[in-house]
């Protein structure tokens, strides 16, 4: 067991990092793991645990909150009858495979790599909420055959890089696909799901290096418990503010935060 001392200080910036995350994600209904990454990656950085698998942490960790919100998240869309689960069976398979695929990757790079790999993907996503529009398609409804044997894997695999669930990828597929917006976003959590579990199971059979404490294969076990009690408590918050906020310019903002956060990380992979 690590010294009081040493918890203390790290324990105090997970509160900081779940309370934020939480209330970006009840306005924005976005999943935390696009925030939770890059706040991982500098709260471990600063309290000085900047091991050479750093990044493979931080993914690991985000994906174990996103197991909880997302089946929490199925669940409550459940409910309302939003989940499209013919689409959820029929990506399934390849959405897993792409996932463990994606740990199999992530444990063969450094944190540099990683870094920007998660800087580039974020910046798509963030030009893509900023200048996207809702009338883009890409057909009349959700890939098949080989389309959707290509894609799966790829949703998967790429989430799994970033440390994301299925929202960022997913919701855009959908939605080009001519999927209803609330309807996407019902069913890219069940995505998240099957990325998450997989992904998780393998991360906490991989060991790492010089950890921060208390980590168990690549997941860190208080970021993990702090984020999911924090998150319970502030995501009300954030519902509440996105109620009386234009979406649209919620959509920006956040498009511009994820673009900057995306520009730091490939900032500090070039050495500027």
């Amino acid at each position: 067991m690590p010294p009081v001392a040493d918890l203390l200080p790290m324990l105090g910036l997970l509160i900081v990092i779940g309370g934020i995350a939480g209330v970006i994600a009840g306005l924005l209904g976005v999943g935390g793991g696009i925030v939770l990454v890059p706040a991982f990656f500098y709260a471990f950085s600063y309290l000085g645990y900047g091991g050479p698998q750093l990044m493979q942490v931080c993914l690991a960790t985000s994906l174990a909150t996103i197991v909880v919100t997302s089946v929490r998240s199925v669940h409550a869309h459940n409910r309302r009858g939003a989940v499209d689960w013919a689409i959820l069976r029929g990506w399934a398979p390849g959405i897993a495979l792409g996932a463990v695929i994606g740990v199999l990757v992530a444990s063969g790079l450094r944190t540099p790599a990683l870094q920007a790999i998660f800087g580039a993907l974020a910046l798509t996503v963030a030009l893509y909420l900023g200048f996207g529009r809702a009338e883009w398609r890409i057909g009349p409804a959700m890939p098949r055959g080989p389309v959707r044997a290509a894609l799966s894997p790829a949703v998967g695999f790429l989430s799994v890089l970033m440390g994301i669930g299925g929202g960022s990828f997913g919701v855009p597929l959908m939605s080009l696909s001519g999927v209803p917006i609330h309807r996407a976003v019902a069913t890219a959590a069940g995505f998240g799901v099957l990325i998450a579990v997989p992904a998780v199971i393998a991360f906490l059979l991989l060991p790492v290096a010089a950890p921060p404490p208390l980590t168990v294969g690549a997941v860190n076990l208080p970021a993990f418990a702090v984020i999911i009690a924090m998150t319970l408590i502030t995501t009300p918050v954030g519902v509440k503010l996105a109620h009386g906020t234009d979406p649209r310019r919620l959509r920006r903002v956040f498009a511009l935060f994820i673009g900057i956060v995306a520009l730091n990380m490939l900032r500090k992979v070039a050495g500027w």
